[in-house]
């Protein structure tokens, strides 16, 4: 989807308020998608390519990387699967595919033998440490990207720390 392809809220048939209210509900939220749609293809391409990483891989990573051994610590599967924005049985498999690369491992919990923890090993920290930089690197550039687009600046604008990342316009 682009931009043109975002229905527009002056829509002379609409006539009222509600009609003009749904219109602009509708657009806002084709933009929004966009926004996540093209900042997530984004960062798939530049994790794959930079480190044979998916977006989802790396966010299970990430999310993964920061247990501690502290109360609450550790994440049950569903607790990840709502992390990684995934079913459970998709993040299950997500962590067999990572487990089978040795950069995740399972083990069972200590006080509830039907739990199953997961933990990132050395090679997954590793890794996950050297595309963190990628990472950062590609949202950074769709954002800045798509700030130059009228439509999508004030959803860019909404986004905490967004400003920081913003790098001056060339003329």
């Amino acid at each position: 989807m682009t931009t043109s392809e975002i229905p527009q809220t002056s829509d002379p048939g609409a006539g009222d308020a509600a009609g003009a209210s749904s219109a602009a509900l509708v657009q806002g939220w084709c933009a929004l998608s966009l926004l996540h749609d093209r900042i997530e293809a984004r960062i798939e391409a530049a994790l794959h390519t930079g480190h044979g990483l998916s977006a989802r891989e790396y966010a299970l990573l990430d999310v993964l990387s920061r247990q501690h051994d502290g109360e609450g610590g550790h994440l049950q599967m569903k607790q990840v699967a709502g992390a990684v924005v995934l079913s459970r049985s998709a993040t299950t498999r997500l962590v067999t595919r990572l487990e089978d690369r040795g950069l995740l491992s399972r083990y069972l919990c200590a006080t509830d033998r039907r739990g199953i923890y997961t933990d990132v090993t050395g090679t997954g920290l590793r890794l996950l440490g050297q595309a963190r930089p990628t990472y950062e690197a590609a949202l950074c550039a769709a954002l800045d990207l798509a700030r130059r687009d009228p439509l999508l600046e004030p959803l860019v604008a909404a986004v905490p720390g967004a400003a920081r990342h913003n790098r001056p316009k060339s003329l």
